[in-house]
């Protein structure tokens, strides 16, 4: 196994070059499928090395639980420097645990109490909220996906923002962007080498979803004007992971983009250009960092099957 179930952890350095050139490149679709994907690969890979490195360094403690040969020097061998890497994974990957499975508790918690406030209005797709603060998000699950938006945000739009903001909070709920959100949070959590991905897919899922209300509505100008009016007074959505007109983040990149021509869809970027070349750089960090930790995974898995009496 050795040095090479350790490079999962490193290996989602490569990418961060498409991480910033894919916002300003690629179709916001393409971006956020691309980025998300490399993301939740390279955290599971990443992960697992964690857990494979933890064993050992479990297996050194005396009055573990596991099996006597698993501490065997053919075991401990197998990984380098396992006296002071393996245990120090253990902290490690109980901070992933425990992180992670904070952040799914507080993403649930707080879609439980969004639906809970709306309890009793109508079964709408639209909730709208009597309320001085303004603020409008995407609020999925429960009986039906439903755009929750305040009264206060309202009395600030023109009728054709209105329809901007109806029409992108709606395209956050056709294209389930609180998935891709929820995964790279979770991946960011699992490796902080991954956040930069993150950051891009909050930025690109509202591109996503811009560009989408744009076609609806039919006017560029009235979703950048509505998008800037929005961030000027709304506060943002109740949850990194709920997707809202004003999220925090590069609104002015935002207005200029809307203000420009439509982005080419394309499903792939070119080798023989900037993004592209970042993109492969990506995709091969991914594939290596698979290989990696699958070709761990399997030499572990050996390893503690013939040390294991029967």
């Amino acid at each position: 196994m050795g040095v090479f179930v350790f490079l999962p952890l490193v290996l989602p350095l490569t990418a961060w070059p498409v991480a910033r050139l894919a916002e300003q490149h690629l179709h916001p679709r393409t971006a956020t499928g691309l980025l998300t994907a490399v993301a939740a690969v390279m955290a599971l890979c990443s992960t697992v090395c964690l857990a494979l490195v933890m064993v050992v360094g479990t297996a050194q403690l005396p009055g573990n639980p596991l099996p006597d040969g698993w501490s065997d020097p053919e075991v401990r061998a197998a990984v380098p420097y396992d006296e002071v890497v393996g245990k120090a994974a253990i902290p490690a990957l109980c901070a992933v645990v425990a992180a992670s499975a904070r952040a799914l508790w507080r993403h649930g918690r707080m879609r439980r109490r969004a639906h809970r406030a709306l309890a009793g209005l109508p079964g709408t797709g639209v909730a709208v909220l009597p309320d001085d603060v303004p603020y409008a998000y995407a609020l999925p699950g429960g009986r039906r996906d439903r755009v929750v938006v305040s009264t206060a945000l309202l009395d600030r739009l023109e009728p054709a923002e209105r329809r901007a903001l109806f029409a992108h909070e709606r395209a956050h709920l056709a294209a389930r962007h609180h998935r891709f959100l929820l995964t790279v949070r979770l991946a960011a959590l699992a490796n902080p080498f991954l956040r930069p991905l993150r950051t891009a897919v909050s930025y690109t899922t509202e591109r996503w979803a811009d560009e989408a209300a744009a076609r609806v509505v039919g006017d560029r100008r009235a979703v950048a004007t509505a998008i800037g009016k929005a961030a000027l007074v709304s506060r943002a959505s109740p949850a990194a992971t709920l997707a809202g007109l004003a999220a925090p983040g590069p609104v002015p990149r935002r207005v200029a983009a809307l203000l420009g021509p439509a982005p080419a869809p394309r499903a792939w970027p070119s080798l023989f250009t900037s993004v592209g070349l970042a993109a492969w750089a990506a995709a091969a960090g991914t594939a290596v960092s698979a290989m990696s930790s699958a070709n761990a995974a399997v030499t572990m898995f050996l390893i503690l099957r013939a040390a294991t009496p029967l």
